[in-house]
């Protein structure tokens, strides 16, 4: 029988089905972080627990992290008080932990990946809504709440119910200008931000097939962000050739070996999806935000939507959009003035991020009065950054290099907007107040694009500023 890769990762993780339909499924690798795994194991206490396989364990601490300094003890005794308690879970439990001394530190979603942690096949759950990223690498990834982080560390198992595949074909080829972020963008616009519901959703075609694995990782990152509880891709020699020699990576005979098995996880040729999606390469152009979720968005060179030209379906959601927003109906986004500009996130906090807007901000100056901070996701894609150069050329342009972290795209830490200050960011969600401030507006777009918005001071093309192409089409 033909089978995708879905379906094989999950029958290879089954132990067996519940009476109420779910199937209790072996979690091959557990990723946690410092703000929601302590009720865990406050759980695991009260029940005179263990964990039950310390070795599938990695913590690493990302969300509350300040930026700027790294001096302990830190200023919020919130942030201090979370990073000693996950340094005593892990002591207490025997767990991993990339701490910030270890040279290791970052988001979790970047950390796993480069540690070769991440690796196809496997099942792979994490306290944290974007754990989709790992899916890049072949492998069944979601976020889960506190109570399944505790029956994961005691059990390394948990409850779920099996998800509808949906394979959505990108084919063509992208025009410059054009990146992985935009067409997650687009999927989401296209599909809306509950059109994954009940789904994995399965990428591939021409336009995955020739991404690198980061840009996989963009795209599967935001996965959730169009209600799919799983995004992949199927491993190929990109994928191989990412982990190989990595800490974490099988090695010597045992790579063979796995690179054998990971081959034939792939979906079969002729495996019946439950939907399939076609998507035209051309089609894509950068995009935008526009209101206050993901899949409000519209390319850069398009109008604001008004409320009167919006399905009725969507009236009231468009009109609440626009008032939090504060954006003219019917009016052009770009030239829309922003106040900060943000690189980084689990979404876009990546090596290659900063290498592309390094390559087109070179010579460049953030306009006058716009906060620009440019925050790696690791503390390794960090000193690789500084290896080649990279943060100096930020600085050089007016932006502010950060230590690793979260950062803005959630605020759980000092890098806030004020007021109604208007981001134009690199992360993956712009709900109401989600980058610090109640009422503080966020554009969701490309590397590229916020570093085109930091140097011209407004919602920009960046493709007009960067000279990345002669002509420009809607």
């Amino acid at each position: 029988m033909q089978k995708s890769l879905f379906e094989k990762v999950w029958d290879a993780h089954s132990v067996r089905e519940l009476a109420n339909g779910q199937t209790q499924l072996l979690i091959g690798t557990h990723l946690i972080h410092e703000v929601t795994s302590p009720q865990a194991f406050g759980m695991l206490r009260d029940l005179g627990l263990k964990v039950v396989y310390p070795h599938r364990t990695f913590a690493t601490v990302d969300h509350i992290v300040p930026t700027d300094q790294r001096q302990e003890p830190f200023a919020d005794p919130l942030a201090d008080a979370m990073i000693r308690e996950l340094r005593k879970n892990c002591e207490d439990f025997g767990l991993t932990f990339f701490d910030l001394p270890s040279g290791k530190q970052g988001i979790v979603h970047v950390v796993g990946p480069e540690q070769g942690i991440t690796q196809p096949g496997t099942t792979i759950a994490c306290g944290d809504s974007h754990t989709s990223t790992h899916g890049a690498f072949g492998a069944i990834a979601f976020g889960i709440g506190t109570t399944q982080i505790r029956d994961l560390l005691a059990t390394q198992t948990m409850a779920l119910g099996k998800l509808k595949v949906r394979r959505i074909n990108v084919d063509g080829e992208l025009r410059p200008g054009v990146y992985a972020k935009d067409v997650i963008l687009h999927i989401i616009r296209k599909l809306g931000v509950k059109g994954g519901t009940g789904f994995a959703y399965e990428y591939g075609g021409s336009v995955f097939d020739n991404f690198t694995m980061e840009e996989r990782m963009t795209v599967c990152n935001m996965s959730i962000e169009g209600g799919a509880r799983v995004g992949y891709v199927n491993p190929d020699e990109k994928t191989y050739a990412y982990l190989k020699g990595r800490p974490y990576s099988p090695s010597g005979d045992k790579w063979d070996e796995a690179v054998e098995r990971w081959r034939s996880l792939a979906s079969d040729p002729d495996c019946q999806y439950d939907d399939i999606v076609n998507i035209d390469a051309s089609d894509i152009a950068p995009t935008v935000t526009w209101g206050i979720n993901p899949g409000q968005a519209i390319s850069v060179l398009e109008n604001v939507p008004t409320v009167e030209g919006s399905p009725e379906s969507e009236k009231a959601n468009v009109a609440e959009a626009l008032e939090y927003m504060k954006l003219p109906a019917g009016e052009p986004i770009k030239g829309t003035p922003v106040d900060v500009c943000f690189i980084g996130s689990c979404t876009n906090g990546r090596l290659s991020d900063f290498e592309e807007t390094a390559k087109h901000l070179k010579g460049h100056r953030v306009k006058e009065g716009v906060k620009a901070i440019a925050v790696p996701g690791s503390q390794v894609v960090d000193a690789i950054c500084k290896e080649k150069g990279l943060d100096k050329v930020f600085s050089e342009a007016g932006f502010e290099w950060r230590e690793a972290g979260c950062s803005m795209c959630l605020a759980m830490n000092p890098d806030k907007l004020i007021g109604d200050q208007l981001s134009a960011s690199s992360s993956n969600r712009n709900f109401k107040g989600r980058q610090g401030s109640p009422t503080g507006r966020t554009v969701l777009m490309s590397p590229l694009m916020v570093a085109a918005a930091a140097v011209t001071g407004e919602i920009s093309d960046a493709r007009e500023v960067f000279g990345v192409m002669e002509t420009i089409e809607a």
